[in-house]
């Protein structure tokens, strides 16, 4: 009887330490999706939470590609570094 118990507590403690874990990656991505901003292709100053027109040119403002921007400030800093390198 007491073997039979401690299985069944050793599943139930590892569903619930299981199910913990999953749930800050699906909060995480939600919260990613969630923000999203727009900017004008000729003004990168104007940044906005919605989809418009700059108010400077009244071009239709794009989404920024978030993912794109950490890329490149990657390339950047390598770039950056490796050109000291060569002083």
């Amino acid at each position: 009887m007491k073997k039979i118990l401690a299985a069944f507590l050793y599943v139930l403690l590892f569903a619930v330490v299981g199910n913990a874990q999953e749930a800050p990656k699906k909060d995480t991505l939600q919260k990613t999706q969630a923000i999203v901003q727009y900017t004008c292709t000729m003004h990168p100053e104007v940044i906005s939470d919605k989809p418009g027109n700059c108010p400077k040119c009244g071009m239709t403002l794009v989404p920024i590609d978030t993912n794109k921007n950490k890329k490149k400030s990657k390339k950047n800093m390598k770039m950056g570094c490796m050109g000291m390198m060569n002083m």
